[in-house]
């Protein structure tokens, strides 16, 4: 629901940490010359403006939950000279979002705008461009979305449980992205104890924490974090 929740008077809402502020999840990957988005939550066009995003190159969705899609429209000015943003996911992501924006892939003769979109399903290792992306499932409650590792970087949003596979996916990285949504238990996401022993498992050399919500301060969790451990904020840049 983004940070603070609307209605809601707790210290983490009302926090002037601008940490504390948190929009819907979502990450930019720059790559030589490719810019690569993950996910178009509602909040897209307000984070592009705010990052000086003029150009992405691909779309990679993770699933088409509302706040990982709905700002899918506004690729629509990326798209206005005649190209067309392809948009990578597993099968079932590309089918609801087909279905949710059905207007974008219909004739455009009556004379109104849309974001022109290439919907590509992924189903394992791929290359855009010069960059090799292997997809893994990742648990989300009774759904299976996708996580994406590029080299030693991968990235676990929405996360309540990893399979064998998966962690076999995600040995020997130098930054892992991973959910912690709260510190309690929570059917679809992992918990930030869970999180942490996942963490402790697969000993990647740093790990960013996403998709908190607003039981979690970024002061005082970050205080009691162990090394190489690190809440992700809103504009963080790391490099790989």
């Amino acid at each position: 629901m983004g940070v603070p929740h609307l209605g809601c008077t707790c210290s983490v809402c009302t926090s002037t940490d601008p940490r504390n502020r948190r929009m819907r999840t979502s990450a930019v990957l720059a790559v030589d010359d490719q810019t690569l988005l993950i996910d178009t939550g509602p909040d897209f066009r307000t984070q592009a403006l705010a990052n000086g995003i003029t150009h992405i190159d691909a779309v990679l969705l993770t699933h088409s939950h509302y706040d990982h899609v709905a700002g899918m429209d506004d690729l629509r000015p990326l798209t206005r000279y005649g190209d067309t943003m392809p948009i990578y996911g597993s099968p079932a992501t590309l089918r609801d979002v087909r279905q949710r924006f059905s207007y974008a892939f219909e004739d455009a003769s009556d004379g109104s705008t849309r974001p022109a979109l290439e919907l590509l399903p992924v189903t394992r290792r791929f290359a855009i461009g010069p960059t090799w992306i292997v997809p893994f499932d990742v648990e989300h409650g009774t759904w299976t979305i996708t996580g994406y590792r590029f080299g030693n970087l991968a990235y676990a949003t929405d996360a309540s449980g990893l399979s064998v596979e998966s962690r076999r996916t995600l040995q020997g990285l130098d930054v892992l992205v991973l959910d912690a949504l709260r510190f309690r238990p929570h059917p679809t996401h992992f918990s930030l104890a869970e999180a942490l022993a996942v963490i402790e498992e697969l000993r990647p050399r740093r790990t960013f924490l996403v998709h908190m919500n607003h039981d979690i301060d970024h002061a005082s969790v970050s205080a009691f974090l162990p090394p190489g451990v690190a809440l992700a904020y809103d504009g963080l840049c790391i490099e790989v």
